[in-house]
């Protein structure tokens, strides 16, 4: 009798991404490989782990040309999922497996619970096993200070061990959560395609759950028994995702009918979709925008489709020092007037001590 089918479901999305892993991985080391290195010792060692994951042990955890995939796990119920699911996973390909959790200090117990979550993994034979305690600032609201102190420990923890990845738990009800959030913001259809399956350094962050929803993985959790944490911040109205997610999606789903989360995943990825285009012309038009001595040319920006126009600009102001998380609608808006609607304004200053200004038919953008 095989597993409960909505163990299945999870363990098969964390193979299929750690398929893609240890290709990955593969394909780097031969690139980095000197041309006239052996070639038969790397397909040979490749035989010996396919060999190791056929008889059911682990791949050869000890050899560094094997990827080691890190989790990011909180303890609760979407994480201990992913966790279980590379553990076993692991056990059958030619990856080393690993956990991180994050210490965030804004409970009481929260480093109990961080010690907690590592002796868990660690029953897993989960290894290397760490937990990190962080300090969460106050920069950009509560929850985005905690996710930037997050990723920034997950950032040096990938780089202290050498992974090849970081799997995340977000499951298609988050994504649903993410899409909602960005279109409160108005902040354009980037923010519509919420979150990426393989984002960061490299694609370090890997999103193997984005398809399933909550519901499933935590159903996952009971089946196999597996102890988990309900994070009271989850379910803390002072939090705008947790209101969204107990009140708001709630509600649309009462006016609007079951399939509301699903159609918001559907659109995060279409939205994606038409968002990496647009930035690929907009970095193909760049090139044209610009005189012999790199300055943009309004006359050309101009005629630009304002999608494209606005992206250009973007990555202008970003370059000339303007922090990204910081740059929003309006401020580009501004800037987008001294090309299209120029009437003599003066400098419009920016995030990051940037200014942009019209000088003699060209755009103008450095930091005072």
């Amino acid at each position: 009798m095989g597993p409960h089918p909505a163990v299945a479901a999870i363990r098969l999305a964390v193979r299929r991404v750690l398929h893609d892993v240890i290709t990955e991985f593969h394909r780097h080391a031969d690139h980095d490989r000197p041309a006239d290195a052996a070639r038969r010792p790397a397909h040979a060692a490749r035989s010996r782990y396919a060999e190791a994951g056929a008889a059911g042990r682990t791949a050869l955890p000890d050899r560094p040309d094997t990827p080691l995939v890190l989790v990011a796990c909180s303890g609760g119920a979407d994480s201990m999922a992913l966790a279980s699911a590379l553990a076993f996973e692991a056990r059958k390909l030619a990856v080393r497996a690993g956990g991180i959790t994050i210490d965030h200090n804004l409970q009481s117990g929260s480093g109990l619970r961080a010690a907690e979550v590592v002796t868990r993994l660690t029953a897993m034979d989960l290894d290397p096993v760490e937990a990190v305690a962080v300090h969460v600032g106050r920069e950009g609201g509560p929850e985005a200070a905690a996710r930037d102190a997050r990723y920034a420990a997950l950032d040096a923890a990938a780089e202290r061990h050498g992974a090849a990845a970081v799997l995340l738990g977000h499951t298609r009800d988050d994504q649903a959560e993410t899409v909602l959030l960005g279109l409160a913001r108005g902040s354009g259809i980037r923010s519509l395609s919420g979150m990426a399956a393989a984002s960061g350094p490299a694609d370090r962050y890997r999103r193997p759950f984005l398809h399933l929803d909550r519901q499933a993985v935590r159903k996952a959790c009971l089946v196999q028994s597996l102890p988990v944490w309900d994070d009271p911040h989850n379910i803390d109205p002072a939090y705008t995702r947790s209101r969204l997610r107990h009140e708001g999606l709630p509600a649309l789903e009462k006016a609007l009918g079951k399939g509301v989360v699903e159609a918001l995943a559907r659109t995060a990825q279409l939205s994606r979709d038409d968002a990496d285009a647009l930035d690929t012309w907009a970095a193909e038009a760049e090139l044209s925008v610009r005189d012999a001595t790199g300055r943009l040319e309004c006359a050309k920006l101009c005629v630009l489709p304002p999608a494209v126009r606005r992206r250009v600009l973007r990555r202008a102001l970003i370059e000339a020092g303007a922090p990204a998380g910081s740059l929003f609608a309006r401020h580009l808006e501004e800037v987008d007037r001294l090309i299209t609607g120029w009437r003599g304004q003066r400098a419009i200053n920016l995030p990051g001590r940037v200014e942009a200004m019209r000088q003699g038919g060209r755009l103008v953008i450095r930091q005072s």
